[in-house]
This record gives C-alpha cells, structure tokens and sequence, in this order.
C-alpha cells in the first residue's frame, strides 16, 4: 500500500496499531510510532518490501497510560515545575496499575512467543519527529535484556518505561520546548517497545551494523557531493554510537569512498570507531566493548571482520592479514565496504529515494544490517528530517589577521551573524588542568541562560556534547542552546579534536534550530586558532576557570559552497 505525500501530516496511525493488536490504551501513539508505521504502509507492495524488514515486533503503550499514570501518582506538578532530580525520583517511586501490570504481562508473553529477544523501549511523544520538531535525542531510549527470571525482566521493562516517561520532564525537552514555544502541558508521552534487531553471539546480542540514513546531505567536503543523493552513518553493534558524538564511519552516497575525515592515516584513525555497544544475555546487562580486546572473539564470529577492520601503527594503516613490525591497534574504519557489501548501498539510496518521494519531504532512517545468512536492512524508526535553512552566498570579507579569532576550511555551515556582543570561549588548557568536565557543562549552561536571545558565539575545544569528557565538554541541548555559532577546536596536545558527525542528535538540534557551525582545525593549511587574540584581550571569567566571556562585536561568515569559514573581532 503506497501513501500519497499529502498524507504525512493527517496519517493517523493509531489505525495501524489497533489493526494489528500492537497498541495498549485508546490514546496517540506519538511520533516515533507514527513514522514507523507510514515506513510500514509505504514500502507495502513495492519491491522493496523483500530486501527491507521491521522488528520483529514493535507494541506502542499510547499517551493514555501516560497520561493516566501522571494524573493517578499526583504528579501533574511536575509540568509547571523545573527540577530535574525531583521528577526523576517521584517517577522512580510510582506504581502502575493492576490494569496495566496485567498488560504488561501480556506484552512480555508475546516477546516470549518469538524468543525473548532483548528489548528497545523507545520515547514517542506527541511533539517528537514532526516535520517541525525533531526532539531529536531529548527523550529516553532504554534498553531491557530481557533475560534472568520472569520477576527480574518485568521489573525491567516497567522500570524502563518509567525512565521513559520521566525524560518528558529532562532540562533539554524543557529548554527544547520552550525555545520553540510549545506549552509543557502539550507534551505527552507514548512508548514503542520493540525486540531488538540482531543476533546473539556468544553471550553477547547486537546487530552486525547499525546507522542512520539521510535523504539529504547539508553539510559537504565537497560541492561535487550531490545533496539529493543521501548520506549514512554506520557503526558495528547497536547504532547509539551513529545518534551520539562518538566515533562512526560516515558514507556519502553520492561516492561512499570519500571520508569527511580526508584521506590521511592519522585522520582516519582519529575519526574510527574503536568501541562498540551490546547486551550482555548472561548478565543483563548494556555494555560497551572495545575492539582491541574483542578483536579475536569478533574475527571468529563475522567473516566480514576484515571488511570492516584495519590496524592502525606508525602513521600506517594495514590489513589485518599483514603481520607488521610496529605496534597497531585495531579500528572500524570499514575500508571495503562499500565495495563488499554493495547491495547495502544500492538498497539505502532506492529506500531514500522511495521514502522522500512517498512522504514529499526529506526523511531520516534508523537502521540494522546484517550480512549473514541474508543480507537484510531493517527499519527501526523512520522520521521527517529536521528541517535547514541555507542562505544564500555568503561572502568572507577581507580583514586583517589580527582580528581573525578562528578560521575553519571544512564542513562549516552556510549563513553568516553579524554584531554579536559576547565570544563564550573555554580553553582548552585550563578545562584540563581544573578537571571538573559536569561543572564547566553547568558553567557554559548558566552563561547560556543569561545570554538568552544574543546568539552570542561559542567556542571551545573538541566535541561537544561528547559522552567522553575527555574528548569534549559533556553539555546537554538546554546549555548551548542560545548561542548562534558554535566553533569546535582542534588542540591536538590534549587529544581534542572535533569529530565530523552530521546525522547525530547533536547536529540535527543545530541544523533546526539554525545555529551555525564551524570546525576549527588550527594547524593545518585553511584553519586559524588566534591564541594571541584570546590571551590579550580582556575578558571575564565565568563558573569554572576555562571559560571566558568576552565583550565586543563578533561576527562570523561560513560559506558552505566553498568550505570556508571566520569569527572576527569586528
């Protein structure tokens, strides 16, 4: 059954779910399910259908128990109210209903029907993934192993749904709400609990790749990068690494073998996955592996591991057939694959394609594939991509040096701000030495709310919002979430370096709400980093040593056509 694109905005799906007995309560499914199930009905009859699958088994508990459940444990309070930590135990202390635990018992028979697979329990709120609003990242996933005594994996998943329900109240899906000028009270919370997509090996559950799909490209190393052909961000095992700022391979697949990254070893190696995420079956439990150390169990288990693996030593990368005579370590830095695994790109870029021109709109794509024993891409959430708006041509002027604060030459953003009155810079140093990651967060959150409708410019080192403190100060949306122009920068001593992730939750909240984007990569050709500028001009100092507060007149011009971009001291 293919959908008409008009039909997006009014497609109920609630009809979808109650047809196939997979929805608990007579309220909305929410966004997340509705995506889902428009992907289902879309790609019904087409021919698609037989190379692209679904989990095998989704059920949406819809706003009803939410909604109930708030009201019933007297909590509809917390709407009005803005304290995270009182939210979080009020919730953590309730109690479901005779009524629902009895659904719920029913819900785990089912899962039990097809194996007990571990479970994904996934936020889908009345407000996310519209063609609006992403909410992209600021409500819960959860995982359930879904394994110990039936007792044990109850408690589970009735504590996941908890979790779930208490991310409506979380500081990002407040400041998210309030910045786009939603009331709270609007928000409701459905959830889709679906078996997780992959296979078990060993004690250990995860697909074999994971990624995201996007039928538009907004950022590109290079104008020959066709925005219309799509891009994909891969990781091995569950793909939370390809929605966070960690470590992925990214694919354009206008030419797959092209890496934002560029192509010299050290740059690969810095940009490679080396972790990656499962469930542990035999004690229940999420966990993240790192590659050197399961290296050997992982060659045994994927006759692909060579596909996806080189090792990386003396500023070299090798094949793990080679036996060379520097030390290595080993990355997922995926060399072949886009040459092995053929049919995954072919099928990506005609599920776009079907997709966008079914839905008349540019979409986003979570994904599983595994190569063995059938080559199978399976969709797990599909939804509106969030919406960006490029200016047009933006010229750099012509400035002296001296007031050139940072230059980047890849992957900027296209727009251009002009007489901005505050640079938020953290140093890169003192953020090191006054270790105290959770504080500089909070301090840059604080300036943010005081700076509240500046756009003021944000700078400082590595990746932001990294769940790494050590690659990045660990913010969340609602602390950066007024500044006009965020600036990553490279200091390379101190292990800092942006990391080039479109597609993950951090850059879609960006993209959306239209604040601009600048990599800084200060010792290469086409990047300035102004250290003399940032130590000689007066500044105040904010809650944590690192971070600076400067007056003046900043402005900042990116041409995304020719990947150029500055901040200047106006």
């Amino acid at each position: 059954m293919n959908l008409p694109a008009e039909d997006y905005g009014t497609f109920s799906a609630e009809g979808y779910f109650r047809g196939n007995d997979t929805i608990i309560g007579a309220g909305r499914c929410g966004g997340k399910a509705k995506g889902l199930a428009y992907a289902s009905l879309a790609l019904a009859g087409s021919p698609l259908e037989e190379v692209i699958g679904f989990p095998d088994l989704t059920i949406v508990l819809s706003t009803e128990i939410f909604d109930d459940h708030i009201a019933h444990s007297g909590l509809l309070s917390l709407y009005d109210e803005d304290d995270w930590d009182r939210a979080r135990d009020a919730l953590d202390q309730t109690l479901f209903s005779p009524p629902i635990k009895f659904e719920l018992e029913r819900l785990l028979d089912r899962f039990d029907a097809i194996g007990s697979p571990p479970l994904a329990i996934r936020s889908s709120s009345l407000l996310e993934d519209s063609t609006t609003l992403a909410f992209a990242g600021k409500y819960q996933t959860c995982f359930s192993p879904n394994c110990g005594s039936r007792g044990e994996r109850y408690d589970a998943l009735e504590r996941a749904i908890r979790n779930v329900f208490a991310s409506v109240f979380n500081p990002s899906a407040r400041a998210y709400r309030d910045k786009h000028g939603k009331a709270h009270r609007e928000e409701s919370m459905a959830v889709m609990i679906q078996s997780v997509s992959g296979k078990k090996h060993g004690g250990y559950f995860y697909p074999e790749l994971a990624g995201t799909l996007f039928s538009r490209v907004f950022r590109r190393p290079n104008p020959r990068i066709k925005k219309e052909d799509g891009l994909m961000r891969l990781c091995f095992g569950l793909g939370t690494r390809t929605v966070d700022r960690c470590a992925a391979r990214t694919f354009y697949l206008t030419n797959p073998s092209l890496r934002p990254e560029g192509s010299l070893p050290s740059r690969i190696a810095e940009a490679s996955q080396e972790y990656f995420d499962y469930i542990d079956t035999e004690h229940g439990a999420f966990l993240t592996g790192s590659l050197s150390m399961f290296g050997r169990f992982l060659q045994k288990e994927h006759k692909n591991y060579g596909v996806y693996v080189q090792n990386y030593g003396d500023d070299f990368l090798y094949s793990t057939m080679a036996d060379p005579e520097v030390p290595v370590r080993p990355i997922f830095s995926f060399p072949e694959l886009h040459v092995r695994e053929r049919g995954l790109f072919d099928t990506a870029k005609a599920l776009l394609r079907h997709m966008e021109g079914t839905a008349g709109f540019p979409v986003d794509i979570e994904f599983t594939y595994e190569t063995e024993p059938e080559k199978r891409l399976r969709v797990l959430q599909m939804r509106p991509l969030a919406s960006y708006d490029e200016l047009g041509k933006v010229e750099l002027p012509d400035v002296p040096d001296e007031r050139v604060i940072f230059m980047g030459d890849r992957m900027v953003s296209n727009g251009m701000l002009e007489g901005v009155t505050r640079l938020v810079y953290v140093d890169a140093k003192l953020y090191k030495s006054n270790w105290d990651p959770s504080g500089a967060a909070r301090a840059v959150g604080e300036i943010n709310k005081k700076l509240a409708g500046t756009k003021y410019i944000l700078a400082g080192p590595g990746r932001w919002g990294s769940r790494n403190p050590a690659l990045g100060v660990p913010i969340r949306y609602d602390e950066i979430c007024n500044c006009g122009v965020l600036a990553e920068i490279s200091v390379p001593d101190l292990n800092f370096s942006p990391e080039l992730s479109f597609g993950t939750h951090f850059f879609l909240d960006m993209d959306c709400d239209g604040i601009l984007y600048l990599p800084v990569f200060g010792r290469q050709g086409g990047n300035r980093y102004n250290t003399a500028w940032l130590d000689s001009m007066p500044y105040e100092v904010g809650g944590h040593p690192a971070l600076r507060i400067y007056k003046g007149s900043f402005s900042a011009y990116l041409d995304g056509e020719i990947e150029s971009g500055i901040i200047i001291s106006s």
